[in-house]
């Protein structure tokens, strides 16, 4: 295991940060409606339209997040299996390089995520009456997160570099 991404998992005092705790209590909310679900649908023999609907977009919401929590501590895939092989130096240019492009990717994905809410404000889900724009804001938000966990971890990247490139020139 990466021993930066199990530092990184660690929230201080060993507390739960608030996005680990909207990832735990979008979890539990998703069993419960689920269990009612299951519970109206075998046991009273009838079907609640609202809970399927509320299930879905809690897990948008959870997916979401859970991108979001994936970058936070550097548990998403960076090609290992390609730059593992390379020198410690490429290695980390090859990360900056793949950081850089994947924060313009996420500048464009939260823009079109926003453009994508605005036009869905107005319509509602018929199951539960809420606005469309609910499940499409995880998006937004999880645009949002990811990249300033990404521009996080890119400063993170070129201060290693900065500090590998210094270490490099004392030791010669």
């Amino acid at each position: 295991m990466d021993p930066e991404v199990s530092e990184n998992t660690k929230s201080p005092a060993g507390k739960l940060s608030i996005l680990e705790w909207a990832l735990c209590l979008l979890l539990t909310a998703i069993v419960m409606v689920t269990f009612v679900q299951v519970v109206s649908r075998y046991v009273l023999q009838s079907s609640l339209a609202w809970t399927e609907e509320l299930a879905r977009y809690m897990f948008i919401w959870l997916a979401a997040l859970g991108a979001a929590y994936a970058y936070k501590i550097k548990a998403h895939f960076l090609l290992r299996f390609v730059v593992e092989r390379l020198s410690n130096k490429n290695q980390r240019l090859i990360a900056n390089l793949v950081i850089g492009l994947t924060s313009a990717f996420l500048v464009v994905f939260t823009w079109q995520a926003v453009l994508y809410v605005e036009s869905v404000a107005g319509q509602t889900a018929p199951g539960t009456g809420l606005s469309k724009a609910v499940p499409a804001l995880a998006a937004v938000v999880g645009g949002v997160l990811m990249l300033f966990y990404s521009i996080r971890n890119w400063y993170r990247e070129i201060d290693n570099l900065r500090d590998s490139a210094d270490t490099d020139s004392e030791s010669k």
